[in-house]
């Protein structure tokens, strides 16, 4: 069991994973940055100076802080947006790709096939 976990472990898909774990927490991080300190101040002036972080409501001793709820989803949705984004370039490097290797592939092929009309040609004259 402990080979088969080593083989699973140093095969680069769960380093990759590890990788991408700690680039989304950080991504995370810059994101609630941005809806913290710039986002939600703006939207606040804009909807007459509320502050989102400090809304609340009070019942009985419970502290209800949907302001900071609020803020998460502005968070999600930045977040969703930008992977949203991300997803849909790679997807269209990915196709610019595919198309270059499909034209490689096929020039070749024409030119064989150009070679063996002319070969073939030069059998019918020389019958």
């Amino acid at each position: 069991m402990w080979k088969e976990f080593k083989e699973f472990a140093i095969k680069g898909n769960v380093i990759d994973l590890a990788v991408a774990v700690v680039v989304a927490t950080a991504f995370g991080n810059i994101v609630s940055a941005l809806v913290d300190n710039l986002i939600m101040p703006l939207v606040g002036v804009v909807i007459g100076g509320v502050n989102f972080s400090g809304l609340y409501y009070l019942i009985g001793d419970a502290r209800i802080e949907y302001g900071l709820f609020i803020q998460a989803i502005v968070d999600f949705f930045i977040i969703a947006l930008s992977l949203f984004v991300f997803v849909k370039v790679i997807n269209k490097l990915k196709m610019k790709q595919e198309e270059i290797e499909e034209e490689e592939v096929v020039e070749p092929q024409v030119e064989l096939l150009t070679e063996i009309r002319d070969l073939l040609k030069k059998q019918e004259q020389n019958n």
